[in-house]
Formats: structure tokens, sequence, C-alpha cells
């Protein structure tokens, strides 16, 4: 293709044209730079502190199995499904890899675990009919791989208190209304992730969110301090899926 400059251009004209294409391709090489090493920095410190070990990869599993069901999980049943004591499950959910991500109730039973709950939170996530809550946005993208079905989520925008609706598989997000929606995401620090389950919720969950749009959700990101950025849904489940293969391979 040959490129025709108007005569009417003088040279001044055309370079400053030029120059301002030139600008706009460096700052979207830029964004786009921005984006992938926020992308991979998150997805590096979620790695490094939510890996498992054998014994925790198969308590989690049942324990997301079960509270799939919508009920609490008495520790002896869950020390009976894997065949150990109570003392060892226990052990293993006090343990630093997991004391900071169980939530219980007065009778000592588990009513939430890494993102699933079975009492109310900000994200409605309905699994074979069962009205099940998850802790964050970035929850709902990856439980439906771990549990093998889809979910449908309800989350309301927090900007803008618009209702987001998805449909996601294990293989991916099939539905979202409104469709230009994003997801929020932050980088924060690691040592949060090992403490408890109020200061997680408090400190990281409150900051992944679904957005109606990029523009009302880069007017909340800028809101909520250095770290926070956005993803599309297909990111977000791909981060998901990482997060999945780091934990349980």
């Amino acid at each position: 293709m040959i490129l025709t400059v108007p005569v009417s251009y003088r040279r001044s004209e055309l370079a400053s044209v030029v120059t301002t294409g030139f600008m706009v391709l460096i700052f979207g090489i830029a964004l786009l730079t921005t984006r992938t090493t926020n992308f991979d920095a998150a997805a590096a410190m979620m790695d490094s502190v939510l890996a498992l070990s054998e014994d925790a990869k198969r308590l989690a599993v049942e324990l997301y199995r079960r509270l799939a069901r919508n009920e609490p999980v008495p520790l002896g049943s869950l020390g009976a499904a894997l065949g150990v004591p109570i003392e060892t499950i226990t052990t293993l959910l006090e343990d630093e890899q997991l004391k900071g991500w169980v939530f219980y109730d007065d009778e000592g039973r588990v009513i939430g675990f890494r993102g699933l709950a079975v009492r109310e939170m900000p994200h409605r996530f309905e699994v074979d009919g069962q009205a099940l809550y998850t802790w964050c946005a970035l929850d709902s993208l990856f439980i439906p791989e771990m549990l093998g079905t889809s979910a449908k989520v309800e989350s309301r925008d927090p900007h803008t208190g618009t209702v987001i609706k998805l449909t996601v598989s294990p293989d991916g997000v099939e539905f979202v209304e409104p469709t230009a929606a994003v997801m929020s995401i932050l980088i924060g620090d690691p040592e949060v992730l090992k403490t408890d389950p109020t200061k997680i919720m408090a400190s990281f969950c409150h900051h992944i969110f679904f957005l109606e749009s990029p523009e009302t959700g880069a007017e909340w990101a800028a809101q909520h301090g250095e770290g926070t950025f956005l993803v599309t849904l297909d990111e977000g489940f791909a981060l998901g899926k990482r997060l999945n293969a780091a934990q349980f391979n």
C-alpha cells in the first residue's frame, strides 16, 4: 500500500502527525507491558504462597466437594472421608499453608475454605442448584475447574452497583453480562495470605471485584491504591487456571 500525503500538509504538520502516531504506539506498548508485568507479578505472588503439600491437597479437594453441597463441614466427617484421625485434620488446617483460609462456625465446622463459602459473601456462586458464595471475583473463575462443573455467578460492581452475571465452566467464561465487564486484581503483600481469613478478606479479597466496564473499572481501581489493576475476564480465568495448577498440579 502506498501512503499519499495531502498536498495541503506542510512538512511541520506531517512531522507532527507522525510524532503523534509514534507516541500513541509507544504508549500502547508501555500499557501492554505494564499489564503483562502486573499480571505476572500477581500470579507469581500467589504461586509462591498457595502451593500445597500432598496431604493438604487431598484435604482441600475434599473440602471443596463437601462445601459444594451447601452444608457446614464437620472435621470428623473430613477425617472419615480421608481415612485419617480428626487430629490429623486439625493439624493440617492449623498449618501455615491453610490456617488463613478457613472460616468456622460456632460449632467448629468449616463454613468457608479458600474462596468458597456456604455463608453469604459478595459473590453469589450457584452450582448444581446450590446457592453458594465466593470470597472474591477470582474465586468464581477458578473454583468451577476444581469442582468439575459450571457455575452461575452474580456479583455487584462496587463502583456503580450494576449486577454482573456470568456463567463459568471448567474451560472458561461462557457468558457475561454486561459484555464489557472486567475484573480488578491486586499485587498484595504475600505475607497477608498466611495470616487469617478476616485479614485476607480486608487486605486482598476486597480489592478483587467484577466491574461493568474498563472505564468504570479504571475509576474504581484508581481509588484503591497502588497495586490494583484491571484484567479481562479471560485473563482472570487464565490466572485462576494457573493457580489451580500451582496448588494441585
